[in-house]
Formats: structure tokens, sequence, C-alpha cells
């Protein structure tokens, strides 16, 4: 709990020299409907997964879908306390599988081994704000280092639970939650991710334009006790040209019914990373490693949330994070804007992991390459459309590493946001 006393006390320090925040955004309400809000994101998703002729798997995956993502936000009511309403609803149709080509994850698959022809999920959630604090209960999205629904493949995973999200003071950012059920992207019965019950606080601080920090515990019921720490800063060089540096870190401390091993086991897992962006271009290095964890898991999450691993070598296909293992990353940005095609962008990067431990090996080696290129339309009829290309290359030393020693995969992706009211 020590970290937890120097997060309180890091952030008491920020709040005390900071102003309190601009007016309450409570006193500014129009009102439960004219501040309401209806988005639809319609996204179409294509993907497919070469496992290299290898003989222990089944046929290479390959599937489509078209998948829509609906959320409701109504406005607070007047007063000195306002109350709201938000809604999601997902719904996803499979446009090409088959037995043989299922497990991509973007459907439930059956006992026959088919993914299934379409998969919905509805959910709300009641709200009350007072003055820039704001209480939910019900199905919602998370965006927390500690708590976070993974959003990768057709439809995204929804959290239940309480969320308290606290911005009384400029710069400042708190939240306390407690969270009973996660379901999975691919799924549609409550609490698919065996989620028993998760505290989460935290919170983060902008010190200037240029500094932030955040700090973040939870509590996961039969799991885990994670801590988490994030610094980012961005040196401006020139008008053109900056360095920006960020380092996350996490602690997990796992309890022995989590580990299957009799005793409570640790993993301290870090991340250090630094842009140089100039004009058109950025170049990005990174490293990471891992200390510590049990019979070859190192960090370790999904439990509380597919997305919940905000490290630097966490990329397309492998997060690097096995027991003991340590991985370096080169990466390369263009963004064609300042060649006069704005919307249009290209990525590259290589990351290499090595001195894993796993259940076969004391030295597990790893790589994996990412391409994407992506276009967002910026102008017209189809303003805001999306199309992405997501390659991946993937080879591990010992094949221990997703069941296969060789991937590769493409994703390709296309999203259009619709402002309903």
């Amino acid at each position: 709990m020590q970290v937890m006393k120097w997060s309180v006390i890091a952030l008491a320090v920020a709040a005390g020299t900071s102003q309190l925040a601009f007016a309450s955004a409570q006193s500014e309400s129009n009102g439960f409907v004219a501040d309401s809000s209806l988005n639809v994101l319609s996204r179409n998703l294509y993907f497919s997964r070469d496992f290299r002729n290898d003989p222990s798997l089944n046929d290479d995956p390959q599937e489509w879908g078209q998948g829509f993502i609906a959320t409701y936000e109504s406005g607070f009511t007047q007063g000195t306390v306002g109350f709201g309403v938000d809604a999601i609803g997902l719904l996803g149709i499979k446009l090409d599988s088959g037995k043989g080509r299922s497990g991509t994850g973007l459907f439930p698959t059956g006992s026959d081994g088919r993914s299934q022809d379409d998969y919905s999920e509805a959910g709300g959630a009641v709200k009350l704000r007072l003055s820039n604090t704001v209480l939910k209960y019900g199905t919602q999205f998370t965006a927390l280092p500690v708590l976070s629904t993974d959003d990768s493949r057709l439809l995204p995973e929804t959290a239940e639970g309480f969320l308290l999200t606290s911005n009384e003071i400029e710069g400042l950012e708190l939240h306390a939650g407690h969270f009973t059920g996660i379901n999975a992207q691919a799924q549609t019965y409550r609490d698919s991710k065996g989620l028993k019950s998760a505290d989460v606080f935290g919170g983060s601080y902008s010190f200037t334009d240029d500094l932030s920090a955040a700090l973040y515990y939870s509590d996961v019921e039969d799991a885990f006790k994670k801590y988490y720490g994030n610094v980012n800063y961005t040196f401006g060089i020139s008008e053109d040209q900056s360095l920006g540096f960020d380092f996350n870190i996490y602690k997990t401390d796992y309890d022995k019914e989590y580990t299957n091993t009799g005793k409570s086991e640790d993993n301290t897992i870090w991340s250090l990373s630094a842009a140089y962006n100039f004009g058109a271009h950025t170049l990005t290095a990174a490293y990471q490693k891992s200390h510590g964890g049990f019979d070859g898991t190192g960090y370790d999450y999904g439990v509380d949330g597919g997305g919940t691993v905000w490290l630097a070598n966490s990329v397309q296909r492998s997060d690097f994070n096995a027991e003991d293992e340590k991985s370096w990353q080169l990466r390369y940005d263009l963004d064609f804007a300042e060649f006069d095609v704005p919307g249009l962008a290209f990525m590259a990067r290589y990351i290499s992991g090595s001195d894993a431990k796993t259940a076969t090996t004391d030295n597990g080696k790893e790589w994996e390459r990412n391409i994407q290129v992506g276009y967002t339309v910026q102008d017209g009829p189809a303003k805001d459309l999306n199309m992405r290309v997501r390659q991946a290359t993937y080879r591990s030393s010992d094949g221990v590493y997703y069941g296969s020693p060789s991937i590769d995969e493409v994703r390709v992706i296309i999203e259009y946001p619709l402002s309903i009211l």
C-alpha cells in the first residue's frame, strides 16, 4: 500500500498548487434533451491469419464482418445535481467465414466450429453530475490503465459497474470505480471474461502542456493487485521539431488462487520510449523489461480488460510481456499532410524480444514487424471515412507464444462515423 500512499500525496500536492477548475459543467447544462447525442460507428473488418503451414493447427482463419457500434448519451437535467442516461447497442454480422476458417475473434464460435451468423449486445447506464464530477452506473466502455475495455476486433468489450470521474481542479482528473463484469469482444453474455469484482482508483495530472503524470491502483478479486505509473514529457526543439518521452510501469502482485502454484507471485514490467518528430516524420525507439512472474507468465491481464496493457511494446500481435523478457522497438511514422495529402499516414515498426522464461525454455526469443497504411477522407459526402490496412509478421524461437512460432496477419478496416443527434 506504500505506492497508493504516495499516489494520494502526489495528487494532493498537485491539487494544492492548482486553481479550482473552470466554471461548473453542471451549471452550464442545457438539459436532458438539448445536450443529447446519438452516434453510430460502422466498422467493416476483414481478418486473415496465416500459420505458415503449421501441421499442429487447423486451417488458417479468414473472416469478414460488418459491425455497428451505437452510443447514445443524454444531457443532464438542470439544477444542482443533474441526472441522465447512456445506452450502448452493438451488432456484428458475418459476411464471410466457414468451418476451418473461424477463430479470428470476430464472432462467437459454436460447438461445430462455425462462427455465428450475427450477434448483438445492448446495455444502459444511469448517471448523475454535481459540478464537474460524474458518477455513472451500468454498461460502459472504460479507458483506464488498470481497467481498459479492448476494441481491436469487430465490436468492443463492455464493462459493468460504477465509475466516478472528477475534474474539479484544472488539469487534474480523478477516477474511482467498482466493476463486477467485463464482456469479451466476441461474446454476448454478461461477464464472459470471468471477472468477479475489481476496485480501481487513481488519476492523472497535467503540470504543463508538455508534462503530465498518472498513478493508478486496482484490486481484482481472486486475481491480483495492480499498480501503474506514467510520466509523459515533450520537449519542443523548434517550431517543427520535438522530442517526446513516455515512461510506463506496472507492478502486479498475484494471488495464490490465481497462480495455481500455491503461493503468491509478483511481476514488474516497464517501458520507456523516445519519439523524435521533425516535420512529417517521427522516429521512435523503445525499450521494455519484465521482471518476475509464474510458470512463464510475466505481466498478465484480460480478466481486467483486454486493453489493460499500456506499454510501448504491446503491438498488433504480441505484448512482449513474458516472465523476465526484455524487448526493444524501432518505429517510423510518416504524415503525408506535409506533402499536401492530408489524411494519409504510414507506419512501420520492428520489435525484438529475448530472455523470456516460458513453459519450455529460459531463453525464449520472438520478433514482430508491423506495417500500416491509413487514409481518412477530409471532406465531401464521405468525410471522416477511415480506411486502414494493417499487416503483421510474427516469429518466435520455440512456438510457445500463441500456439505457433510463425504467424502472418492482415487486417483491412473501414470505418465510417455517423452523427445522428
